[in-house]
């Protein structure tokens, strides 16, 4: 069975590491998704464990597509019985990007028009009922191919269940383990976000280090399929619990509102890493490291003057950051993001190496700081 996962832009190397760990086997790589091939129960293993991707779809083909009749035929010409039941559920969604066919509603009326056809020749209905399990079709129109998928996932990945409640300038769960993954974690170093709001990036950081699936504490779409047995997630969680190991480092967060604070602690619990990250309430502008003369890594996303503060405001805070974590930590790799194009002037020191993240659809920076230089 062919499958496509999307992500944020910038972490397809990410996404393609997650399938090769289960065993499957990549096909195509482009910006935001990769195609691959596994079995009909990957569905179950891939959206319990899939730590920096969006979605998870079953692939039903791709065809050129540069007018409406060409659309409709090789859309019935797709096998959709089987994975539709007579009385399944299945709108259509989608985009157009590049494309004669550049009309969504039209694309998704034409898409509707053609499944409806097949599957009413196939079932011997005039009308279908839709009235059984809702299976979302999705199709996306790039340079006048149509790709036709099945989502599997429902809510995003990122959504993972532990965070009902944020602060105001949420980061991307995805993101946040990225940024985490990027950063290098190791044995006997420190992970600190000196600004952690309501705890994503720590939080994302136990889960990561104590090899603990996103997707095991909740429930997908495509588990009321019935495409695949009843026990396969299930059986997918039990694989992935039996996986979690102690980290074999510290993570701590702080932050100077308490309020966040108190969000962080139970977000923690509720994504059951309570135990391995440490909260603490300090101010950014006078950090210290939480343990003496250990090596250290700070992940953070600082506020820029959005929905936090005002920019100007934003830039005094990172200024007093930058001198305070050079003057009490000037050996320990510092890993930021930010979409303010001047962050490190604010900061006080140009990084070593900037890549380019995205969180949602803001276009972000990552700074990355090896050591300071003397």
């Amino acid at each position: 069975m062919r499958f496509v996962t999307t992500c944020l832009f910038g972490l397809e190397r990410l996404a393609g590491e997650d399938i090769d760990a289960l065993g499957y086997k990549r096909i195509e790589t482009t910006d935001g998704r990769v195609e691959f091939e596994a079995p009909a129960d990957a569905m179950a293993r891939c959206n319990v464990n899939f730590r920096y991707s969006e979605r998870v779809f079953i692939k039903l083909g791709a065809f050129s597509a540069e007018t409406f009749d060409g659309l409709f035929e090789n859309t019935r010409a797709l096998p959709w019985e089987d994975y539709i039941g007579r009385e399944d559920a299945f709108p259509v969604k989608g985009h157009s990007l590049r494309s004669r066919l550049f009309s969504v509603p039209d694309c998704q009326a034409i898409i509707k028009k053609a499944v409806c056809r097949r599957l009413g020749s196939v079932y011997g209905m005039e009308r279908l009922p839709e009235t059984g399990a809702k299976k979302q079709i999705v199709f996306f129109l790039m340079n006048d191919t149509a790709h036709l998928m099945i989502d599997t996932t429902g809510e995003g990945l990122h959504k993972r269940g532990y965070r009902p409640a944020a602060n105001l300038a949420p980061i991307r769960e995805t993101l946040a383990a990225a940024m985490v993954n990027f950063s290098r974690p190791r044995a006997n170093v420190l992970t600190v976000d000196p600004m952690c709001g309501s705890g994503t990036i720590a939080i994302e950081a136990a889960l990561l280090a104590s090899n603990t699936a996103p997707g095991i504490g909740r429930a997908f779409a495509s588990e009321r399929y019935g495409l695949i047995p009843e026990s396969a997630f299930e059986l997918a969680r039990e694989e992935a619990r039996a996986k979690v190991t102690e980290p074999g480092m510290r993570i701590f967060g702080s932050d100077i509102d308490k309020e966040s604070l108190a969000i962080a602690r139970e977000n923690a619990r509720r994504a059951g890493v309570e135990k391995w990250v440490e909260f603490s309430y300090a101010d950014v502008r006078s950090f210290i490291p939480p343990v003496e003369g250990a090596r250290g890594t700070i992940v953070c996303n600082p506020p820029y003057g959005e929905r936090m503060m005002d920019k100007e405001s934003a830039a005094e805070l990172i200024a007093a950051a930058g001198k305070a974590i050079a003057r009490s930590a000037p050996m320990w790799q510092l890993y930021f993001i930010s979409p303010d194009p001047l962050f490190e002037r604010h900061f006080g020191r140009r990084a070593d190496k900037v890549r380019t993240l995205y969180n949602g659809t803001i276009k972000c920076g990552f700074y990355q700081f090896y050591k300071q230089k003397t």
